[in-house]
């Protein structure tokens, strides 16, 4: 019983979460144009929450948007309706039946702020690594440094903060050959230093860059 309420009351947050960023348009502009040219036409989204990157996917020729949350697949599909080349599905990345989704012949994934969520990182570039072709590519933004770990981190139910060194080495032992890795929005550090252990924020600051890729 624990453990259920405490599932339900991230998903929760998460939804509010997602509805709070939705306003956050030069955000995801942003994350877009930092993704574009790395993706292809048959496009994999590992948590696309409520479509607020979707959005700028919809000119692909195919999306498969996945997420563990249902409310946000049903406010995904009610945002994004009667879009014919958009396939959604509740499924956890770490679940087995993940790796029929290379019926869909993704040639790409975009993993943006969801990596931290997940129990098991490795597994998870495993069966991604596993769901694409030769030759595809995959695009993550995660949040950097252990340091700036706080309230808005433990409420969305994050795991962990990564290094470019980190990350290098959780790529390389998925299977994946790193392109690029390096840090965005250096400068604001301090700022989130001090929002996470002085003020302890516990929401999401629109229009924050706080990732690295």
């Amino acid at each position: 019983m624990t453990i259920r309420t405490a599932v339900s009351t991230e998903a929760e947050y998460t939804v509010r979460d997602q509805e709070r960023m939705r306003r956050a348009n030069r955000y995801f502009e942003w994350q877009f144009r930092l993704a574009e040219e790395q993706l292809g036409k048959r496009v994999l989204e590992i948590g696309c929450g409520l479509g607020n990157f979707t959005r700028y996917l919809i000119g692909r020729e195919i999306v498969v948007g996945i997420d563990i949350v249902p409310e946000c697949i049903e406010g995904h599909r009610a945002a994004l309706p009667d879009q014919p080349n958009l396939v959604r599905k509740c499924l956890d990345v770490l679940d087995p039946q993940f790796l029929q989704l290379r019926q869909y012949s993704p040639d790409s994934i975009a993993c943006l702020n969801v990596l931290e969520h997940i129990s098991d990182d490795l597994l998870a570039l495993q069966h991604m690594n596993a769901v694409l072709p030769r030759g595809g590519r995959a695009v993550f933004i995660v949040p950097a440094f252990r340091a700036l770990y706080g309230p808005i981190d433990e409420k969305l139910g994050h795991f962990r903060r990564y290094t470019r060194s980190s990350m290098r080495r959780l790529a390389h032992a998925a299977g994946f050959k790193p392109v690029l890795l390096r840090y965005l929005n250096s400068a604001g550090f301090v700022g989130w230093w001090v929002n996470a252990h002085i003020l302890k924020k516990d929401r999401t600051i629109r229009g924050a860059n706080r990732a690295l890729r």
